[in-house]
């Protein structure tokens, strides 16, 4: 009897455990894109980049992959903005690392856009994350050395992102988040680029994606073999001519960062890569939902 109660216990302690465990992996089944455009900071050409509306407006057009920038503030929070100030996107002045992050939460990311994005924040990397599907590549760029790979690389840990978002960033931010976590995803920007050494340098490394960038050219296409051999991804940065997107997509390249995603998603569409269909994580019951 005693034998049978403890493996009656054993039983209800795994069925407990695999119940929390479901709760903290990502979607079961989800699979990303194996090609498709990137949304340079989201949706920028039409919403203020690096905010949630800019994010969300990509989505809806079908972006399989969105960049976007992130550093820290003056007390050490996270967030997404492109520029070493605040200046250019904010009605404020100011260093981002001089500032704290209530300064700069009370500034207006949007107004310099249009009259119509009055009040968008400087998201934070969480609120960012929080709006993205389970389902596309989260190009996490980052501003800033170590320590902001160590904080960045929790972040994508605790949030349950470690299967769609890669750290596009130099030796140092790497450094400091395979510290924190190994098996994160790095794309290497030490040396951008379209040259051997750029590429023979991502593979020392163990990348997961290189971002190329400068003049198309035909060598883009032994880069690519060689770099799919071993599982590298290639991005590029950054076009939004429909004949350049053609070309890259012809030599190989993946994911092109576009500025203009819904102009850019109908040449996708002429060559047989649709709009992506966002699944969505249901934080509350930790279902999903498809929009």
């Amino acid at each position: 009897m005693r034998t049978r109660l403890h493996f009656t216990t054993l039983l209800l302690f795994l069925s407990i455990c695999g119940t929390m465990a479901d709760e903290s992996l990502p979607l079961a089944g989800v699979e990303l894109p194996g090609r498709g455009l990137c949304a340079h900071r989201g949706a920028m050409d039409t919403h203020p980049e690096n905010t949630l509306s800019a994010f969300r407006e990509a989505i809806r057009c079908g972006a399989h992959m969105i960049e976007f920038d992130v550093y820290l503030t003056k007390d050490k929070k996270l967030v997404v903005i492109h520029d070493a100030t605040v200046d250019r996107t904010t009605n404020g002045k100011g260093r981002v690392s001089n500032l704290t992050f209530e300064e700069i939460r009370r500034l207006d990311a949007g107004g310099w856009k249009s009259p119509k994005f009055k009040g968008e924040k400087v998201p934070t990397l969480v609120e960012a994350l929080s709006v993205m599907p389970e389902n596309i590549w989260l190009n996490v760029h980052l501003k800033g050395g170590e320590e902001l790979g160590r904080q960045t690389a929790n972040v994508i840990r605790r949030r349950d992102r470690l299967h769609q978002a890669f750290l596009a960033c130099g030796t140092a931010a790497a450094r400091g988040a395979r510290a924190v976590e190994p098996g994160i995803l790095i794309c290497n920007m030490a040396r951008q680029g379209n040259s051997p050494a750029y590429v023979s340098e991502t593979l020392r490394m163990e990348a997961a994606f290189i971002q190329l960038c400068g003049r198309v050219s035909p060598a883009f296409r032994g880069f690519a073999e060689k770099l799919k051999k071993q599982g590298v991804r290639i991005n590029y940065f950054g076009t939004d001519s429909p004949q350049t997107l053609r070309t890259l997509f012809d030599l190989g390249v993946e994911f092109p960062l576009v500025n203009k995603v819904s102009s850019s998603m109908k040449v996708a569409v002429e060559l047989g890569i649709q709009p992506h269909r966002p699944v969505f994580r249901d934080e509350k019951s930790t279902k999903t939902r498809k929009q």
